[in-house]
């Protein structure tokens, strides 16, 4: 390689990976495009633009760096971290873990500032009111919706029957709670005293709902066993999602229809993966020590 080359691909490579490599400088919000990623007791950010493997992630954490903030059984709950949104201006994340919790951590001090023992939670969103709405999926206490205060740990103040549940979606423009259970597609309005209520229950195409997105203010995407589909909410119809229609046990899917970028995690281990995969352009980022559950987008 030519000695400019490389000097140009050096000079690339610093700009890209400077700001997260000065000694001392913390990361404080996750950088519009960036990925969150999680798996195991772990979460990662990731920037695609540096590479496809592992040398992209420019932040970790992994439970054990906050478990003394905590009570000590937590231990035993995040060993399985199934959900990681980007929250309050992408400066905190909200984590869930199918072995039986829900957390609050931000990111620049790794703080947790809330924490629920949600049974087998699978998915979780922020509501206005400083409220958080968990999914618990499968399990003798979980199969379950639940509402909790962020400043009051381990208290719901709301709770309904929901069988696998699995995901949570809030619609700011609607002011809705969108809900995906085993084979339904929920709807709860926020009553004036800080409860749910339901408007609406309709039949997914499919078995075993998985992830529930936000695609924009009418449309979701919702992933089953067999295949992905986009609900108008408008309309009340499901359409296939060409392309990931016919792909089995899609575990996240984001889509941003202004640019057609696509990023999604999908069952090829058991039902993790080490691999995230996303097109326009197409890139497959290789982690292959962490078993990864869901990826989310960074707006």
């Amino acid at each position: 390689m030519e000695l400019s080359k490389i000097i140009h691909a050096l000079v690339l490579w610093l700009i890209i990976t400077l700001p997260y490599a000065v000694k001392g400088q913390q990361l404080t919000q996750i950088p519009e495009g960036h990925w969150v990623a999680c798996g195991d007791d772990k979460v990662l950010i990731i920037n695609p633009a540096i590479s496809s493997d592992s040398t992209a992630v420019i932040w970790k954490w992994q439970f054990k760096e906050s478990a003394n903030q905590i009570p000590k059984e937590y231990a035993n709950y995040f060993k399985s971290i199934d959900e990681c949104k980007p929250v309050f201006a992408n400066k905190k994340i909200l984590i869930t873990s199918s072995t039986g919790a829900t957390c609050l951590l931000n990111i620049a001090d790794k703080k947790i500032e809330f924490y629920a023992r949600t049974p087998m939670a699978h998915s979780a969103d922020l509501l206005p009111g400083n409220l958080v709405a968990v999914a618990n999926s499968t399990h003798p206490k979980g199969n379950s919706l639940e509402l909790y205060r962020l400043n009051r740990m381990e208290e719901p103040i709301y709770k309904d029957s929901l069988y696998s549940g699995h995901g949570v979606v809030w619609n700011n423009k609607l002011q809705q709670l969108f809900v995906l259970g085993y084979d339904d597609l929920r709807t709860y309005e926020l009553t004036s005293s800080n409860n749910l209520a339901l408007v609406n229950k309709i039949k997914i195409p499919g078995k075993g709902g998985h992830d529930l997105s936000l695609v924009d203010d009418d449309r979701l995407l919702i992933s089953f066993t067999d295949g992905v589909v986009i609900f108008s909410v408008k309309d009340q119809k499901f359409d296939p999602f060409s392309p990931l229609a016919d792909l089995h046990h899609i575990k996240s899917v984001n889509w941003n229809p202004k640019t057609n970028r696509l990023i999604y995690t999908k069952a090829e281990e058991s039902w993790w993966t080490f691999n995230i995969y996303s097109t326009n352009p197409d890139q497959k980022v290789y982690i292959p020590t962490v078993k990864l559950y869901k990826v989310r987008v960074c707006n």
